[in-house]
């Protein structure tokens, strides 16, 4: 029986990552990246506004004020999406809308919270400040009532990124923010690995199917369903191959089929009772066993090994077993194959809030929920540890759905210490998101 740490090493250094395909960006989204995504251009592309208001000389605003405005000859709208047609000369100004290329000339943009409109044309600054243009006039002018300083509210080119940047790293996972990113690079296709098919399989003949009549005896094949969704959980591609029965004839026609896949996880039959065939028939199909019992409760039946050098994973029948199983192994397994770079689930170093005493045989994974608790006073506050706390569940056996449905962490207890005490500090692994939108 080896350790969970050595049970992940061997799986790890077994599994590759799968090849690339092109997707077009929109049907990118949650897949990782093949390639490193770079900049073939700048962006902004050119000089913008940052702000709607006016496109000015800076100089020609020194000194304004609300009781001594500059009043600046306004020569032209310049909306989005068009450039100015005339550069801009001292005592002139430009509307201008935010996103629009800067004129020529112009140097800095007045908010239009700091401007007023005037009915007709003004003078150059420094020369008519404080009056209004003469009624009739040609044109209209503008009243700027803040000095403006070189580079007030301009974007300049290349602020976001410059041409031969690398925006993207390859590894990474696309979100919306990536896909608006390879948008404003005109990137319209881009390289991700494959997704991982992954042959999920049931074995023993106490299981019926979701819709079956439940007779006596009989059990609901949960972990199908169990395994399944933790699989597109990952991102991946489900194949829910059903349910083998106990012989090896069954066994071999259905782990033939899911031999198809990239993966195969089966569940059950992996234990040492008379029925329990699911080693021998991977062994007769040509599978090389790399292990079989792995130090942790729930959890210790596992089978790891590979077939046609492709991944399988015999997972234990009680589904919490299963599923504590697949959360420390299946999940960083299937991960790294699809390319991530981060593939271990995040732990949180937390308090424990009761006593809870173990063998020292095996890793335990405690079911419970992790809170985030008030600071402690000033000087005697542990730093961030001492805002986390972790409640371990009384109902932990491994057939116990209910718990694992309230829980939002695993507790770790290592496998060498046998009394873990209130007020210790301990590592909680996330089971998902949950934990962060928790209302505290």
């Amino acid at each position: 029986m080896i350790s969970v740490e050595q049970a992940l090493n061997i799986i790890l250094s077994e599994i590759n990552v799968l090849g690339e395909e092109r997707f077009a960006i929109p049907l990118s989204l949650g897949r990782v990246l093949a390639e490193d995504v770079r900049a073939n251009r700048s962006n902004p592309p050119w000089d913008n506004s940052a702000m709607d208001g006016y496109a000015v000389i800076a100089k020609d605003t020194k000194g304004a004020s609300k009781d001594n405005p500059a009043v600046l000859n306004v020569i032209e709208d310049l909306p989005a999406g068009y450039a100015a047609k005339n550069p801009l000369k001292n005592g002139g100004a430009i509307r201008i809308m935010t996103g629009a290329p800067m004129p020529d000339g112009a140097d800095a943009v007045v908010m239009v919270e700091y401007t007023e409109k005037t009915g007709g044309k003004g003078s150059r600054a420094g020369t008519h400040r404080g009056t209004h243009p003469k009624d009739g006039s040609d044109g209209w002018g503008v009243r700027i009532f803040k000095e403006a300083k070189i580079g007030d509210n301009i974007r300049k080119q290349g602020e976001d990124f410059q041409t031969g940047d690398c925006l993207i790293k390859k590894g990474a996972v696309i979100r919306p923010i990536e896909i608006g990113i390879m948008a404003a690079i005109g990137k319209s296709f881009v390289s991700v690995y494959q997704r991982p098919r992954v042959a999920v399989l049931s074995t023993g003949d106490e299981l019926v199917d979701i819709d079956e009549p439940l007779l006596k005896g009989k059990i609901v094949n949960t972990n199908g369903y169990i395994l399944s969704a933790l699989v597109k959980e990952c991102g991946a591609e489900a194949i829910q191959i059903g349910i083998a029965r106990d012989t090896k004839k069954d066994l071999k026609e259905k782990l033939g089929v899911a031999a198809k896949a990239d993966c195969i996880i089966s569940s059950g039959g992996v234990s040492v009772g008379d029925f329990d065939l699911v080693k021998d028939v991977l062994k007769e199909m040509g599978t090389e066993m790399r292990f079989w019992k792995v130090a942790m409760k729930p959890g210790k039946p596992l089978a790891f090994g590979i077939i046609n050098s492709k991944p399988s994973f015999g997972l234990p029948g009680n589904p919490i077993s299963s599923l504590v199983a697949f959360k420390q192994f299946v999940r960083p397994a299937i991960l790294k194959m699809m390319g991530r770079r981060e593939i271990l689930g995040k732990t949180i170093p937390a308090i424990l809030t009761k006593d809870i005493k173990k063998k020292p045989d095996r890793t335990h994974f405690v079911r419970g929920l992790l809170k985030q608790g008030a600071k402690g006073k000033a000087g005697t506050h542990r730093g961030w540890v001492g805002e986390y706390y972790a409640e371990p569940f009384e109902g932990q056996g491994s057939a116990v759905l209910s718990s694992f449905a309230s829980s939002n962490c695993l507790i770790i207890l290592p496998q060498e210490q046998t009394q873990f005490k209130k007020g210790d500090t301990i590592k909680a692994q996330l089971i998902d998101d949950s934990f962060l939108y928790q209302k505290f």
